[in-house]
């Protein structure tokens, strides 16, 4: 007996009925919204891999048994090197997400790192010559650091030792230094990003110097300083940066593209920061040579001057002072007594004078009883018509002044 289809109603009843595109929603915001799939890096290697006009780049990547579609936008894909080839083996950084036209989920990614000595080195070599072509490593643009820095950052993991080691040399080295740190990742695929925020942070301080260093570890940890971003960041940080990262064997584009580069985190330190013990032994020895020099100098003018002082005296005793002496002598005799006639006939007369002004003096006045009038402008008033009723005015007497308001006016002869 056929087995008969079910009806619309059964079908109903057991299950709920979606269109296509409601499940494909359904499905992306499920998957986009995992913490776990919204920023993941994926190992694989490369499929195949197509870069369109437009800027974006199509690959796949796959393993043993499964096979990741991924694409990478014009936006992200400037700052990858034209190193990936099929068959390299590589981390893709991004998050998973559905593509509703075709209904299939693909890996949108951010970033792409090389494994294996061969694609690094390959990757790195075709970066650097790109570089070098912008003039990113010209030693022409290098710039110099300050001799006495105030203000220096530092970027570099919080909590790594390359940190302590740049506040122990700096404190040993020059204290009175102020050190911002700008915590940064320096490891893992997110390191670049996170390098160039805390570079870009830099900018907000008024620095003399940044430094940018991490401690020791494999060639693989050091591949965030070989990434374009940050090595962009360095040249366009608006101070001198010194590098110390990895050993001193190990160079990155970083250390290319920085002012100065240190094989470590201390070296960089001993770089920025001087030496105060050497300061004060440097200072010591310029003020003993310059007092020594000051002193030398000082006692040569002297001796000089003496000699010349000496010649001077000599001639002017004999070629003015002895023929002239008699003739000064006596005409200071008959200034002598010109000058008292004319003062005994000047003291004659300021006394005259002093009497006629003490008899004309407006104190005199006043000491009789006379009063002056000032308005609050403090001009004289000499006459009522200056003033109206209501007017406030000073009285000036002998020992003092007094204001008071005018109550009435009296008009002479009225």
């Amino acid at each position: 007996m056929p087995r008969e289809m079910p009806l619309l109603n059964d079908l109903a009843k057991n299950s709920q009925v979606i269109s296509v595109d409601e499940l494909t929603f359904y499905l992306k915001d499920l998957i986009e919204n995992n913490p776990l799939l919204r920023n993941i890096a994926v190992k694989g290697e490369i499929i195949e891999i197509k870069r369109h006009n437009s800027g974006h780049v199509y690959f796949s990547i796959g393993s043993k048994q499964a096979r990741l579609s991924c694409v990478m936008f014009k936006s992200n894909a400037n700052y990858v090197p034209l190193w990936p080839q099929t068959g390299d083996d590589v981390i893709v950084q991004g998050y998973i997400g559905i593509y509703p036209p075709q209904g299939t989920y693909q890996l949108y990614a951010r970033n792409i790192l090389p494994l294996g000595k061969g694609a690094q080195m390959r990757a790195k070599e075709e970066l650097k010559k790109r570089l070098e072509k912008e003039g990113l490593f010209d030693p022409r643009i290098k710039r110099k650091l300050p001799p006495y820095p105030n203000k220096v950052g530092v970027v570099t993991s919080q909590t790594g030792a390359a940190v302590k080691d740049v506040i122990r040399v700096a404190k040993k080295r020059f204290p009175q230094c102020v050190i911002y740190i700008f915590p940064a990742l320096v490891q893992g695929i997110e390191a670049p990003q996170d390098i160039v925020r805390a570079m870009q942070l830099t900018a907000t301080k008024d620095l003399d110097a940044v430094l940018l260093v991490r401690g020791g570890g494999s060639r693989d940890d050091l591949a965030p300083f070989d990434d374009e971003r940050v090595v962009r960041s360095i040249r366009a940080c608006p101070f001198p940066v010194v590098t110390g990262v990895g050993h001193e064997i190990d160079w990155t584009l970083s250390d290319l593209a920085a002012d100065l580069r240190a094989s470590t985190p201390s070296a960089a330190a001993e770089i920025v920061f001087p030496d105060r013990d050497e300061i004060y032994k440097q200072t010591y020895h310029m003020k003993a040579r310059l007092v020594s020099l000051a002193a030398h100098r000082c006692q040569r003018e002297f001796n000089l001057c003496e000699r010349q002082l000496t010649r001077l005296q000599n001639t002017i005793k004999n070629l003015y002072l002895y023929p002239v002496s008699l003739e000064v002598a006596q005409k200071a005799q008959t200034l002598s007594q010109s000058t008292s006639k004319i003062i005994a006939n000047m003291k004659e007369r300021l006394t005259h004078a002093a009497a006629s002004l003490d008899a004309l003096s407006p104190l005199k006045s006043l000491s009789r009883g006379w009063i002056t009038c000032l308005s609050e402008e403090e001009k004289p008033i000499t006459s009522i018509y200056q003033v109206e009723v209501g007017d406030k005015v000073f009285l000036c007497m002998i020992d003092g002044r007094v204001k008071t308001e005018v109550k009435s006016l009296h008009p002479k002869g009225k």
